[in-house]
């Protein structure tokens, strides 16, 4: 430990100003403030979209969006009815609640209850789960 001195750290503070401002700006503004003096009305115009994040360019017209609408399908697949009813009924057979039929495939009982009521994104590795647990071909033909 010998020969370690303190330790000691030189911090030199560093002092941010506001950039001075240019000439042009400085006359502008003697004129501004000349002319509230004299009472003279001054006018004063709002940017668009100052202060705000948003792009001029990003706001779409009404034909725009009408035009997405039509070319585009922005809904994701979801659970066939008939996928529905055959889960549901071969988990009533075994006599399973939903959360039992969740543990079993080792997934929430949530991911159960979305495909009963028809709002999960199907999922095939899911769907097999449940085939192998509820003993049941649940797609297609039986």
């Amino acid at each position: 430990m010998a020969g370690i001195g303190p330790l000691s750290q030189d911090w030199e503070p560093v002092v941010l100003r506001k950039k001075a401002p240019t000439a042009a700006a400085k006359k502008d503004e003697k004129a501004v403030n000349a002319a509230r003096r004299s009472g003279a009305e001054i006018e004063t115009l709002k940017k668009s979209n100052a202060g705000t994040n948003k792009a001029a360019s990003s706001s779409t017209s009404l034909n725009t969006r009408k035009l997405d609408e039509e070319t585009e399908n922005l809904t994701h697949e979801k659970v066939p009815l008939e996928l529905k009813k055959n889960i549901m009924q071969a988990r009533m057979d075994k006599k399973f609640t939903q959360a039992q039929l969740a543990q079993l495939i080792n997934e929430k009982p949530q991911v159960i209850q979305e495909y009963e009521s028809g709002k999960a994104i199907p999922n095939q590795q899911i769907i097999i789960k449940l085939e192998r647990v509820l003993g049941t071909k649940l797609r297609g033909k039986k």
